[in-house]
């Protein structure tokens, strides 16, 4: 399930990626399959072990086209061992809301983006996210959680203060907000609760089948409660 919307963060052959916070590497995984140079980056090692163990199957199922390149590196956003202009691009996907200074975060990402770089910068949708806050405190009191709602002139704010020029921006994952809404309802640790648990399977379904049904939903769906946000900002 891709956040970002590639046609608009154009990587490939010969361009340098990185993944800030990749979790899971589903954002670096697609990087790698367009052939850039991708480095995986995050707090945590155990996601780093995963991510480095299907980038190794990647390569073995010939998933990965000549000349790419995959890492994985660990770290904090705030202090990240990279030197001054390492990126032509940096993805950083549901990672600032995490952070209590997001600034220095920013600061960071600016640092280590080339001049001329394209970084693309996702966080949960204001009111998408207000919701789930008001149903459910464990939602974002969890250790580790959400600490800000961004609201878009914010973000975009922040950004442009730390040097960046503000692009375009959409929304994604419409069809993703109701099952949070769910879930903060019945108790966001609640998995065995039948409606979760079937929406859920629901949107497994949709990821796996993309019918022509569900993505015209979302389509529509996304402008008014898309679960994130997406800018796209420029280092001049």
């Amino acid at each position: 399930m891709l956040t970002v919307d590639f046609a608009r963060l154009h990587v490939g052959p010969g361009v340098r990626v990185l993944d800030l916070g990749c979790g899971g590497g589903r954002h670096a995984f697609e990087v790698l399959r367009r052939g850039a140079d991708v480095t995986a980056f995050d707090m945590d090692q155990s996601e780093l072990d995963s991510v480095a163990a299907m980038f190794a199957a990647m390569d073995k199922a010939g998933e990965v086209p000549p000349g790419a390149t995959a890492e994985t590196v660990q770290g904090t956003a705030l202090d990240m061992p990279f030197d001054d202009g390492t990126f032509d691009r940096i993805i950083a996907a549901e990672v600032l809301e995490h952070i209590p200074d997001d600034m220095a975060a920013m600061r960071e990402i600016f640092r280590v983006l080339k001049p001329g770089g394209t970084t693309a910068v996702t966080v949960p949708s204001f009111l998408p996210e207000r919701i789930c806050w008001a149903l459910d405190e464990d939602y974002h009191t969890a250790p580790g959680g959400h600490v800000r709602i961004y609201t878009l002139a914010e973000l975009s704010a922040k950004l442009k203060s730390t040097g960046f020029e503000i692009g375009p921006h959409h929304h994604a994952h419409g069809l993703h907000a109701p099952y949070w809404w769910l879930k903060c309802a019945v108790g966001v640790n609640n998995d065995e609760h039948p409606l979760a648990k079937a929406y859920h399977e629901l949107l497994v379904w949709d990821i796996m089948k993309r019918p022509a049904a569900t993505r015209i939903a979302e389509t529509v769906l996304n402008p008014i409660i898309g679960k994130s946000l997406v800018l796209y900002v420029r280092k001049p």
